[in-house]
């Protein structure tokens, strides 16, 4: 979609807008697509005699005009050169004052332009500005396809240990970084209370609160077994039951279940998600864009909360620090595998009801961004391997699939490590549940693999069990209690951030490489990023010109697996000597690089032809030829968490210029040296790329205002989940040299 200008002075790069403007110049010249007239109207500032251009069919009909301008209907013209689909269509000239105007395009009609230079040929322009002889978008699949939670996803094929765990490698860290918690923090002191014991004559159940962060406090209750340990430990999160940890019904037990496993020998925590019961100083269900380029959101506290739970647990005189397990169902699932994936304590894991082929979590505190981008949950899952696995399923939730496809997917990597008698699955006929025989199937696989491997569990059911009242249950009663508010939590966590990133900074600028190579691919997963190698692309040419002194070449550059499309203009010398290459980026896409008064390109891309270097202009994605002259396209958007499953607009034109990159070095009549130039907002864009690959020089260029210290910019501009936990820019700047 473009409003364009036309400038008297050449030596500056055009610059498209949305608006339509005029700038002063011997020839007043604007252009239109059919899409910036939805209003009917427009406005000139200069008055005069305007030639009427208009990009239409060629073999538009006459009957009807190709538009209406101030209601007088103007025609297409009898005769009709070329051979191509759509053309330039020259029609009269008219008198047209300044100020606003009614216009109306014929169906057809693709761009309308007014100029009062009688030898303007516009035709001739957009040789320099497109790819496509006809007003269509590129087709890219990754604007036209959305994944999100009820996605069936599939299993890859993992032939090795090695294959495995490369990935799970980058599983791992996104996880983390997409929660703020790469590297891991350091840990503050817990200050930890445990108080309002009851004692039974086979247990004991207490209170508990802990502060995860400064001033945001986990809550409780710790139940033990009699006698002095140590014991075993299982951190026991609850799912979105209304009633949270103290849920005590048919379908699900907390208290109940960890009674039994006192009982049995393990002390046990259960404890509140964020927002429910004692857990009040964040609403449960809460997200913002502004929070999440920090990595904070409620699977973020939940998750370090749970990997506090550890330090807690290991903290107790009666507990095993090396024997500690956790189970979860729902939501409580997800905690349960959120947490085995990114922290080795846990020696053996039980979700219940939530790792799934078809539904990945329907709330926020399940649905951290970057967590998802090549994967499911069945992969986070895998993170377990190869450490005891129980997958307890059920036939009227979303798991009723599990014995056939989740279970075998997952357990094809335990027979990678040779392992499959650490993993079982137990389907249950019920609806979605955590109750007695899912409980059971439980109790004997932890009582086999962490409590007493030595006795049999085999036969072991749940014996009757009362649960406390909840006034002995709840750790604050009424919720009256002093503590830090949201926003003083946030802030505390950002300060603790903030602190880590000096520090790293510090020790990077010192030459740290080890710490600089670390931070190279935490930006990499966080952008979703690669470096594609040359058979992975998959790249379209479209036309290519011969000049005087170089050649054009129009291509559609992608990857074989992503459907991508990047519109690009190659110049290149007619020589087959190789050459070194520039790639130019700019916010406004290839067409910002073109002379449109002179007709080709612009001095920037003559100069750097005439010093033997051959010119890649890139559009970027959704720039460009990314939007027909006709429809501004947009991203399909299914569900609230795409940034859980796909990159962001800002990430894939990182991506894009990475593989333009990648494009070039493919070329065997290039040499591999690539620099690539940003022009204003895509300053950012080519220096992230040039993290990514460090073997790029990049070039900054024309002015910016953005504040690297202001959030609402980041968020406007630049939104990438997490990145303001890398410190960006200053980091940036150490990694991309």
């Amino acid at each position: 979609m473009i409003g364009l200008f036309i400038l008297g002075d050449f030596s500056m790069l055009l610059v498209f807008t949305v608006s339509c403007l005029i700038a002063a110049s011997p020839f007043p010249t604007v252009w239109f697509d059919a899409s910036d007239l939805g209003s009917g109207s427009f406005s000139l500032e200069e008055p005069g005699t305007y030639t009427v251009w208009v990009w239409d069919l060629r073999t538009a009909s006459r009957t009807r005009p190709a538009l209406t301008l101030d209601k007088s209907e103007i025609a297409l013209p009898n005769s009709r050169r070329g051979d191509k689909e759509y053309i330039w269509h020259k029609l009269d000239a008219v008198r047209l004052s300044s100020g606003k105007h009614s216009v109306e395009l014929s169906e057809t009609v693709a761009r309308f332009v007014l100029t009062t230079d009688p030898t303007y040929r516009p035709g001739e322009i957009v040789k320099d500005m497109q790819v496509l002889d006809v007003p269509e978008a590129v087709r890219d699949r990754r604007a036209h396809t959305a994944k999100h939670t009820d996605t069936v996803f599939t299993f890859p094929v993992y032939r090795s240990i090695e294959e495995w765990e490369s990935k799970a490698e980058v599983l791992r860290r996104r996880i983390l970084l997409s929660s703020g918690l790469w590297p891991l923090p350091n840990k503050t002191p817990l200050d930890a209370q445990v108080f309002g014991r009851v004692q039974h004559d086979d247990y004991s159940v207490e209170k508990v609160h802990f502060q995860a962060w400064p001033g945001f406090y986990v809550t409780g209750n710790l139940y033990r077994p009699v006698g002095e340990g140590p014991f075993p430990a299982v951190y026991c999160p609850h799912g979105h039951w209304e009633e949270g940890r103290l849920v005590n019904n048919d379908i699900n037990s907390i208290p109940g279940r960890s009674i039994t496993l006192a009982r049995m020998g393990a002390v046990v925590f259960t404890v509140d998600m964020v927002g429910y019961n004692d857990s009040s100083q964040f609403e449960h269900r809460w997200s913002k864009d502004e929070y999440k380029l920090w990595g904070i959101h409620p699977f973020a506290l939940q998750l370090w909360g749970s990997v506090r739970a550890l330090d807690f647990l290991q903290s107790l005189p009666d507990v095993d620090p090396e024997r500690i397990g956790v189970t979860g169902a729902s939501g409580g699932g997800t905690q349960t595998f959120a947490l085995m994936a990114v922290d080795e304590r846990v020696k053996v894991a039980a979700p219940v009801n939530m790792i799934s082929s078809t539904m990945q979590g329907g709330c926020v505190c399940e649905n951290a961004p970057l967590i998802r981008f090549e994967n499911s949950n069945m992969e986070i899952g895998a993170l377990m391997a190869p450490r005891p696995l129980l997958m307890i399923s059920a036939t009227g939730d979303w798991t009723r699939e599990t014995p056939h496809v989740e279970y075998p997917a997952i357990r094809s990597i335990y027979e990678l490590y040779g392992a499959v008698d650490r993993i079982e699955n137990v389907h249950i006929d019920a609806g979605h549940n955590y109750n007695k025989s899912s409980r059971e199937a439980m109790y004997r696989f932890f009582g086999k693999h962490l409590i007493d491997p030595e006795k049999d569990w085999g036969s072991f059911t749940e014996p009757p069990f009362e649960v406390e009242s909840e006034e002995k249950l709840r750790v604050f009663i009424n919720g009256s209690y002093g503590h830090d508010s949201d926003e003083e939590v946030i802030a505390t966590i950002k300060r603790q951030i903030e602190l880590r990133v000096d520090s790293d900074y510090k020790k990077i600028i010192q030459g740290d490489t080890e710490l600089a190579e670390r931070y190279r691919l935490a930006f990499r997963d966080t952008l979703g990023a690669t470096i594609p190698e040359s058979n992975e692309l998959a790249s379209i040419r479209i036309s290519m010109d011969e000049r005087t002194g170089y050649v054009v070449e129009r291509w559609i550059l992608g990857r074989k697996t992503e459907g991508d499309a990047i519109p690009a203009i190659l110049y290149r010398a007619k020589d087959p000597g190789r050459q070194d290459a520039v790639v130019l980026v700019s916010p406004e896409g290839k067409r910002a690089f073109a002379d449109a008064r002179n007709i080709g390109p612009g001095t920037e891309i003559l100069d750097l032809i005439e010093d033997g270097k051959a010119v890649l202009t890139i559009d970027t994605f959704l720039t460009g030829e990314h939007h027909s002259p006709y429809k501004e396209t947009k991203r399909t958007r299914i569900g609230g968490f795409m940034d859980t499953f796909q990159p962001t607009d800002t990430a894939y034109r990182i991506q894009d210029i990475l593989t333009s990159v990648a494009y070039i070095r493919a070329r065997r009549d290039m040499t591999g040296n690539v620099k690539i130039v940003g022009v204003d907002a895509a300053n950012l864009w080519v220096r992230f790329a040039a993290v990514i690959d460090p073997t790029v020089k990049y070039t900054q260029t024309g002015e910016s205002s953005f504040d690297s210290g202001d959030d609402e910019q980041w968020e406007e501009k630049f939104y990438i989940p997490s990145i303001r936990t890398l410190g960006p820019l200053r980091i940036s700047v150490e990694l991309s040299n």
